[in-house]
């Protein structure tokens, strides 16, 4: 009889026996297959609703507030002040006697400061905080690389761990049956004891190794609804994104070290600190500004006194030493600024290892599938010859249980390397700054990052958020 067949993750296909292996792809749940889960719709929750992206998008918005507070700068600051007191004076003057005076003073007033020359303090603080903000939005997508590809790791270890818990439950009714007909076989003679025996360590060899796979299971799937945010119910084979990588690992690293995130947001690190060596320095010159003022006073010397004053002042502050505090600051800047510079080679380097760490998982997945492929259907050929032969007396029962082992593991492997084959070309994409809900196309609201920072660096004042908290 031919044996059925089975579409696996790729569209190979592959022989299997008794009940179908195609079951672990899917957490049963009596749906119809059109209604399984998708990658791309566990993908797509997970971008719209996982935490630490969405934290990491409540840093970038904070980190645009430092647009308006560095623009602030420009800005005249203004303040207004108000006093009341009272006084008793009590005068003696010779020959005209004595005589006491009880006044209200009071007033009020407003006081307009503006900068007009600060050493460029407040140009490079500008400057850096847009750096900043630059360096947040390349964080906030590579930390969305790193949350879609936990996400898919997650799925596909979910349908890894169903698949080999299927092969395993599916082993024990085998050896079930094994050991049903080595007893019979005992009883009549054909069988020593030992057989039934050996069945019997084997059959409970499998029993503990189901029970460890439905464990790996349910840890698969706590993962999961950690990563993606719902509990998977049913869940469509995965398949690799091999058709959005590049050519070549050469390409592949060009793409990597020229566009990754991580690297991107290195270099504006560097920028943001190189501007506050600038911004240190400032304090070292001469802050000039204009102060106006208008005041408004009432019984200042003598009751029913009013007066009304307004002045426009220029300063100049020119700081001669201040202990060598600013100096020690701008030195420290500088060698902020250098560490920058380094760790952006640090993070060329990692970028770098994880591009060929990654491809040469890949490549190794497909080879490794090629191997289990063949190895599954050598294992069946083999299991169904030692099977004939044992009925003949050729094969003892001990042949059936280690065929009916390699078997299953055979199949293990094959599942295993399928799923790492998918997970190492989203690990590929990842590796080389591309994997991102716009590349793979997800059916979700596209996260506007830009959005946020134009609403807020203009504001001139208000203390709710854009979106009104």
């Amino acid at each position: 009889m031919r044996r059925p067949v089975v579409k696996w993750f790729d569209g190979r296909k592959i022989g299997v026996s008794g009940l179908a292996a195609a079951l672990g792809l899917m957490i049963a749940s009596g749906a119809s297959p059109a209604l399984a889960q998708t990658m791309e719709a566990a993908l797509a929750r997970a971008y719209a609703g996982n935490p630490t992206l969405n934290a990491q998008r409540a840093s970038l918005r904070a980190t645009n507030e430092n647009v308006p507070q560095a623009l602030s700068g420009y800005r005249p600051r203004i303040t207004a002040s108000a006093d009341i007191g009272a006084s008793i004076t009590d005068a003696n003057i010779p020959g005209a006697g004595t005589s006491t005076t009880r006044l209200a003073p009071r007033g009020g007033g407003v006081q307009v400061d503006q900068n007009i020359f600060d050493g460029g303090k407040t140009r490079n603080s500008v400057g850096q905080a847009e750096s900043q903000v630059l360096g947040a939005r390349a964080t906030l997508r590579n930390t969305e690389q790193n949350v879609l590809l936990d996400a898919a790791t997650s799925y596909m270890n979910v349908l890894r761990d169903t698949a080999i818990l299927t092969l395993n439950r599916n082993n024990v009714e085998v050896l079930e049956e094994q050991l049903r007909q080595t007893r019979d076989r005992f009883q009549v003679g054909e069988v020593t004891r030992t057989d039934v025996a050996q069945a019997e360590a084997r059959l409970s060899q499998s029993q503990s190794q189901a029970i460890l796979a439905e464990s790996n299971l349910k840890t698969s799937i706590a993962r999961y609804r950690q990563n993606v945010g719902a509990e998977p119910k049913q869940l469509a084979p995965g398949k690799p994104v091999e058709n959005l990588l590049p050519k070549s690992l050469p390409a592949a690293l060009d793409t990597a070290l020229s566009g990754h995130p991580a690297i991107i947001a290195s270099l504006h690190g560097v920028d943001a600190a190189e501007l506050q060596v600038k911004v240190t320095e400032a304090d070292l010159y001469p802050v000039l500004g204009v102060r106006g003022l208008v005041q408004q006073r009432y019984d200042t010397s003598a009751f029913g006194d009013n007066r009304t004053s307004a002045s426009v002042v220029g300063t100049l502050t020119i700081p001669i030493y201040e202990g060598g505090q600013v100096y020690s600051r701008t030195r420290q800047a500088k060698e902020t600024a250098g560490q920058r510079r380094i760790e952006v080679d640090t993070q060329r380097d990692t970028v770098r290892a994880a591009v060929v760490s990654a491809w040469g998982g890949l490549e190794a997945s497909k080879a490794q599938i090629v191997a289990a492929q063949a190895q599954v259907q050598a294992a069946e050929t083999a299991l169904s010859g030692v099977r004939e032969e044992a009925k003949v007396g050729q094969r003892t029962t001990l042949d059936v249980l280690n065929a009916q082992q390699e078997l299953v593991s055979a199949r293990s492997t094959l599942v295993t390397a399928q799923r790492d084959r998918v997970v190492a070309s989203y690990s590929v994409l990842s590796a080389i700054g591309r994997l991102s809900a716009n590349t793979l196309k997800l059916r979700a609201e596209a996260y506007d990052e830009r959005k946020h920072y134009d609403q807020v660096k203009g504001l001139l004042w208000g203390t709710q958020t854009p979106d009104g908290r």
